[in-house]
């Protein structure tokens, strides 16, 4: 009788070695691989791999966090701090990572932005919204000029990344004057990004479609970010015409996240 050998599976190697495996590759591969055998599934969530997946400051980052960020596993972080953004720096900042790569997004609230007259109460004032993740949104009472200015370190992002920077915002019922032409630039490491022509409010149909969470957007520029590419990213929206006054806008922030 001829004895037949069967050639071994991937499945007999060590855990150890297919948790290097998997934590070369990206968290939607790792989720993947957890189906093949057993094995790969004691792999495919072992702290090992997930520790891999995460930021290399998110200890850091989990320790600025307003409420407690509880978490059995570092699985469970990754999907904690992929699911919604936790509130870090006295709630004024929030961070997010793209579930598929585990790149950083962050969304500078409106208390982390300059924006003119803001703390004046004849033309702005701080209020709650049910829809906001913010404590606060800035809302316009009465402008005829409009100035949104943010910034945010570069070291905080993740490097070798393309991102896009959005003011992200709601226009009330009762709006007026939000559908001039205004001015988008995003200037970092040397590089201005200028976008003329940028409107809050289409003039003809008065509508802009939602993002999933219900607020609107619009996209203030994009720049690269490399490491050792250190600075303040700076992110403005400019209207100033000031041929007509400015109502009913809801300032939530601005969102910087990976393209």
């Amino acid at each position: 009788m001829t004895e037949v050998n069967e050639a071994p599976t991937i499945s007999v190697l060590p855990e150890g070695y297919i948790s290097s495996i998997l934590s070369v590759t990206s968290p939607r591969d790792a989720c993947r691989a957890a189906s093949v055998s057993k094995e790969f599934n004691l792999a495919a969530d072992s702290d090992a791999v997930w520790e891999r997946f995460l930021p290399l400051d998110y200890r850091q980052l989990i320790a600025m966090a307003l409420s407690p960020v509880v978490f059995d596993s570092k699985k469970q972080l990754y999907r904690r701090l992929s699911e919604s953004y936790i509130l870090l720096d006295r709630g004024h900042l929030g961070l997010k990572l793209v579930k598929e790569s585990g790149r950083k997004c962050f969304m500078l609230g409106a208390r982390d932005l300059l924006i003119t007259w803001v703390d004046d109460k004849r033309y702005w004032e701080w209020g709650r919204v049910p829809e906001s993740r913010f404590a606060e949104v800035a809302k316009l009472k009465k402008v005829w000029w409009l100035d949104i200015y943010g910034k945010i370190a570069s070291v905080k992002l993740s490097p070798k990344t393309t991102y896009g920077a959005y003011l992200v915002f709601i226009i009330t019922d009762d709006s007026r004057g939000l559908t001039g032409s205004g001015t988008a630039i995003v200037s970092f490491s040397g590089a201005r990004n200028e976008t003329y022509d940028v409107f809050l409010q289409h003039a003809q149909t008065h509508v802009r479609e939602p993002r999933k969470d219900g607020w609107m957007e619009i996209e203030l520029g994009e720049f690269y970010y490399d490491d050792g590419d250190e600075g303040d990213v700076e992110m403005v929206f400019q209207d100033h015409a000031d041929s007509y006054s400015k109502r009913g806008l809801i300032v939530e922030g601005i969102e910087i996240r990976p393209k």
